[in-house]
């Protein structure tokens, strides 16, 4: 029995060391991974008046989750203790570029994020409507989003842009493939599954790890919209995702989605012909089976927009006892951007918001500015840091992370092995009906046919024809290539 009082992160999830830095060996540099110690320098940073910024348009609801299955034997988060236990959560839909205000009928990649709020902290599972994304690496997630931005010069978003992005970049043929077919433009955010993107590890009461990726699968079937469709919802109601979901909840047709979750033992992640930590790439079911764990529902619509969808925070650095990040390094670079991003957008104290607030007090010593906006009642208020031999607080090693053994550790900058970029996209493509192949054809020839540089329109065509080669050679046909076009 610890008689000393556990520190907690600022999501309320208990801190088994608040005196090291996680490092690469005993004596190597520190890890960027290590969320409580960017959490608790950049809260010290900001102990004076920070700025905010808007967000892009979302759609909220709350409701609860419940466990289906006893995981326990993998991990040892609470909400998946065991079958029957419910825990209180909020979600927020959201579009990825698009500002807010923005027509919820254009094509973007739907967010799906998820906060749990559990007797351990608050735990969000933060991820998108597809189970992939463009790139593998946070370092071009500022240059992607420039790209699909409107332009500095032109203020428009163009096709020519992002395009010539793209033409770079081969890893995002998998996600461009999706995202052009009709998933692009969901009918409504209760008619989309959802997933984590990327992959976590789950750590189990003996320190086990095993490494998972999230899915939620609609219970009221996928539907989306053509881009046919798309324009004629467009002029009668743009606003149609967020008032279809509201609706529903307001009739009591609260909307489902069973969680479902594929593990992968440590010593089986070289066994694919692609690396499962690169968020560029789907975990097979065939491969890796799903299993389902829990029901979402949502039955509660908010009262107040602001404080309650567009205050909520996320990030994937939300994590509580049993949960860990993966080497992902896409998702390592989410760690850090995601809270703060919300610093910079809500302030210094979003997390003292009351629909950010975990279920049990936040119990640490930073002080001052909007950061410490709440004024902690300590048992001696002189003692604002630890360790010290007046207060009793102290490390609990109960909730340690787990520990990684490193050999012929090398620190690099270098892109992973096994990329396999278009096996996946080629996969997908042939799995769609001949109607589903011909809308992805439409769909992105109706903005790939804009770009004027016809190099660029060539590269991606070749990105597409390594993927499938009917693919490639249906979007060439449709721009107006021939197979000379592509000979040396």
């Amino acid at each position: 029995m610890n008689p000393h009082k556990t520190m907690t992160s600022n999501n309320g999830a208990p801190v088994g060391d608040n005196q090291n830095s996680k490092t690469v060996g005993e004596y190597g540099s520190v890890l960027l991974e290590d969320s409580y110690l960017i959490e608790k320098l950049a809260s010290f940073d900001r102990e004076r008046t920070p700025e905010r910024v808007v967000h892009p348009r979302g759609a909220g609801a709350s409701g609860y989750f419940e466990a289906t299955k006893d995981m326990s034997a993998y991990t040892k988060a609470v909400l998946f203790a065991k079958a029957g236990k419910k825990t209180d959560l909020a979600v927020r839909f959201s579009t990825v570029i698009h500002g807010n205000g923005s027509p919820e009928t254009l094509r973007d990649p739907r967010g799906f994020a998820v906060k749990f709020y559990t007797e351990q902290g608050n735990y969000d599972i933060v991820g998108n409507n597809l189970p992939v994304f463009f790139i593998r690496d946070a370092m071009k997630f500022p240059d992607m989003v420039h790209s699909l931005k409107p332009s500095p010069e032109t203020n428009k978003q163009d096709p020519n842009r992002f395009f010539d992005f793209f033409s770079n970049v081969p890893e995002s043929t998998n996600m461009i493939t999706r995202l052009y077919t009709d998933l692009g433009i969901p009918q409504g955010y209760q008619y989309m599954d959802g997933s984590s993107v990327h992959g976590y590890k789950w750590i189990n009461a003996a320190g086990k790890v095993t490494y998972v990726k999230y899915s939620w699968v609609t219970k009221q079937g996928v539907k989306n919209l053509t881009i046919e469709e798309a324009a004629k919802q467009q002029g009668m109601d743009w606003q149609h995702a967020t008032m279809s979901l509201r609706k529903d909840i307001a009739d009591k047709n609260y909307p489902q989605w069973d969680l479902y979750v594929q593990m992968i033992a440590p010593e089986d992640l070289q066994s694919f012909d692609f690396w499962p930590l690169d968020a560029t790439k789907d975990w097979p079911a065939d491969k890796i089976e799903k299993i389902k764990i829990g029901t979402m529902t949502l039955n509660q619509n908010p009262v107040n927009y602001f404080e309650q969808v567009e205050s909520i925070a996320f990030s994937p650095a939300d994590l509580i006892p049993g949960v860990e990040a993966s080497e992902d390094k896409l998702l390592q670079g989410r760690l850090f951007s995601y809270f703060d991003t919300q610093r910079y957008r809500l302030g210094g104290n979003f997390q003292q918001l009351k629909i950010n607030q975990p279920l049990e007090p936040v119990v640490n010593y930073n002080s001052n500015g909007y950061g410490s906006f709440a004024n902690k009642k300590f048992e001696n208020p002189d003692v604002n840091y630890q360790p010290s031999n007046k207060a009793s607080f102290a490390d609990n090693s109960e909730f340690k992370q787990s520990e990684t053994t490193l050999s012929n550790v090398t620190i690099t900058q270098k892109k992973i092995s096994k990329t396999n970029d278009f096996a996946q996209a080629g996969d997908f493509y042939r799995a769609l009906t001949k109607k589903e192949q011909d809308n992805l054809i439409k769909n992105l020839c109706g903005d790939l046919g804009q770009v004027t540089d016809k190099e660029i329109q060539k590269k991606m065509i070749t990105f597409f024809y390594r993927a499938d080669s009917n693919y490639g050679m249906r979007v060439a046909e449709k721009l107006g290539f021939s197979q000379k076009d592509f000979r040396n």
